[in-house]
């Protein structure tokens, strides 16, 4: 039996988004999420760091080709959110608030049929250096 091996792609996009309630009020907004709330949005620059797990492949040695992943994340998420206004630009954000844990979920659905089954085990998006939100598909 191969032993069980965790890679890790790590992808980089920029994109800004504003966090807001329509149905607040503006004062409310601003007191819920602060500056995020700024109706000419703001930015970051995101890390999303794509996790897969399985048997290492006697025949490559690998458990997903990494080049293969990397080119999965491109297609599935970096060209839907790079360079972005989350909130006007991606059809998914237009009815939900594109805050770190909406956007690792929406993430996580864009690349988990495109994964071989099984493999994607966990999403971690990277707000800022110090902000940072995981999901593992539950």
């Amino acid at each position: 039996m191969s032993p069980t091996v965790v890679v890790t792609r790590r992808a980089h996009f920029n994109a800004a988004h504003r966090l807001f309630n329509p149905a607040w009020s503006d004062a409310e907004n601003a007191r819920v999420f602060g500056p995020c709330a700024n109706p000419n949005a703001h930015g970051h620059n995101y890390n999303l760091d794509v996790s897969v797990a399985g048997g290492v492949d006697p025949g490559t040695g690998f458990v997903l080709d990494i080049k293969v992943l990397k080119d999965l994340i491109e297609e599935h998420v970096l060209r839907r959110l790079d360079h972005r206004n989350l909130n006007l630009d991606v059809p998914e954000f237009a009815a939900t608030n594109p805050t770190a844990e909406n956007i690792v979920v929406q993430c996580w659905r864009w690349l988990a049929p495109a994964i071989p089954a099984g493999k994607l085990v966990r999403i971690v998006l990277w707000e800022t250096d110090r902000n940072l939100v995981e999901y593992t598909g539950g």
